[in-house]
């Protein structure tokens, strides 16, 4: 299987917002959208997906157009879309219908999910009241969930018929620590299977842990796209982190080195290469300086994505 995107352009009016978005996954693993606010990466999504028409391009699956209706894809938006006057269990239903899920099929794969994403008190609430751990035994409605209840509630929709290709519109957005890590393991364990997944996110350092290849999006044109770990090579290991337990302010001054970032923990330095950063180590030592962290790496996807569209707008798509 492959998906290839090419050419994916969308205007409103004489403003382009997708200019000719092109990439392509030949085999199973991660592809990271990213960009600011307004830079295009939902509406590519939504092209993909045929929710809003294309003004050019197309998006094959398996070298034939795609057809979200068609194909078993799951996708969990940014916006939450639950009917929040309904229940849970008849939304679930109803999504997995619409992804011809027989029913029963469908209640034995809710009932597997609601175990995993830790949903039971809210999908079973008649199990937790004989238990008596809860009251309550009516079933339970979006809106009585919190909003990270609500986005697991979602992502078992995404995932309800097993899809082959998964697009996440910002799937840890809001999660609190212990949810974030729910997510990501379920994230990893969607990769074990070999399926084709589409992130979109601003937390570069969980996109630094799932993808591979990368597409940055500024004003709607690919500005940056490649593989994430060639990107990184390319910059060179000029991010030099260190700390020491004396002020070494004069060796800084001496070698007229650019200071990135500076915390109570430790201070980021520019250096030209390894030979500035050799040198420099050699001379902290001379001058009897006590190092507790040196560190020589390439730039963060974080700092990269920085340098690449600073000064962006954060105008909302």
């Amino acid at each position: 299987m492959s998906l290839e995107v090419k050419g994916l352009l969308k205007k409103y009016g004489d403003k382009v917002v997708v200019n000719e978005l092109s990439f392509t996954m030949q085999e199973p693993g991660v592809y990271a959208l990213l960009g600011t606010n307004g830079a295009g990466k939902t509406t590519s999504i939504r092209m993909m997906l045929e929710m809003i028409a294309k003004d050019g391009g197309e998006v094959l699956w398996e070298g034939k157009p795609l057809k979200p209706l068609e194909t078993r894809v799951g996708y969990l938006a940014e916006e939450r879309g639950l009917y929040p006057k309904y229940e849970l269990m008849d939304q679930l239903l109803y999504f997995a219908s619409l992804k011809k899920v027989a029913k029963e099929e469908a209640k034995k794969r809710i009932r597997r999910w609601s175990e995993i994403l830790e949903l039971d008190e809210y999908l079973y609430p008649e199990l937790s009241a004989q238990s008596g751990r809860r009251r309550r035994v009516k079933p339970m409605k979006a809106d009585q969930l919190s909003k990270g209840n609500q986005q697991k509630i979602q992502l078992m929709a995404a995932l309800i018929d097993d899809p082959e290709l998964l697009i996440f519109d910002e799937p840890i957005s809001g999660l609190d620590p212990v949810n974030t890590d729910l997510f990501k393991k379920i994230i990893r364990q969607e990769i074990e299977k070999g399926k084709y997944i589409i992130m979109s996110s601003h937390q570069m350092a969980t996109v630094e842990e799932f993808c591979e290849d990368i597409t940055i999006l500024n004003h709607g044109n690919s500005v940056l796209q490649g593989n994430l770990n060639e990107i990184k090579r390319g910059y060179g290991r000029v991010n030099l982190e260190i700390k020491c337990d004396d002020d070494f302010s004069d060796v800084i001054e001496e070698y007229q080195l650019q200071i990135m970032e500076e915390t109570p923990d430790k201070t980021m330095l520019k250096v030209s290469g390894e030979e500035q950063a050799r040198a420099f180590l050699s001379t902290l030592i001379g001058k009897g300086h006590q190092i507790v962290l040196f560190e020589l790496r390439e730039p963060s996807l974080h700092e990269i994505f920085i340098e690449t569209v600073g000064g962006a707008s954060d105008e909302e798509e």
